[in-house]
């Protein structure tokens, strides 16, 4: 049971890094293309390419889910619900709080909403794919906590 909880917290702090990574290094790197649109609107839809990348994560958390289920691997539950989880907060924060997708918790002023939306709005900063900050989400640098 604990090498379960051990896991899914391990898995939901893991996938920050696996966030960053992927932002930094894929997301303005060679797929650009998907997430381009991102940055700069170019298109009337309330969807946006970069949503893939929600579904990329979406089906390996599924893909954990199975293996667990076809008893693969023990553990697999706790992997899929650590990248549930943190896909959970990467929406919640990112596409409701951050960019109003949804209009939700617009009144949060407290100093970790201040921080995480001054860290976004300097990597928005940036329409192209290079010279980019601040490519994490949950954990931002302190500098953006400070008034």
């Amino acid at each position: 049971m604990w090498i379960h909880i051990l896991v899914f917290i391990l898995t939901f702090c893991i996938m920050e890094f696996m966030a960053w990574f992927t932002h930094k290094y894929v997301m303005h790197g060679f797929l650009w293309v998907l997430h381009a649109d991102h940055h700069k609107k170019d298109h009337d839809s309330w969807f946006e390419r970069n949503d893939a990348f929600f579904i990329f994560y979406a089906v390996v958390s599924i893909g954990c889910f199975l293996l667990w289920k076809y008893n693969i691997l023990e553990i697999g539950i706790s992997i899929g619900l650590g990248i549930f989880a943190y896909g959970l907060a990467y929406f919640i924060v990112h596409d409701i709080f951050i960019h109003q997708r949804f209009k939700l918790f617009r009144n949060a002023d407290n100093i970790y909403a201040k921080g995480v939306r001054r860290a976004h709005k300097m990597h928005h900063k940036h329409i192209g794919k290079e010279d980019g900050e601040c490519f994490g989400m949950l954990f931002v640098p302190f500098k953006y906590f400070k008034k």
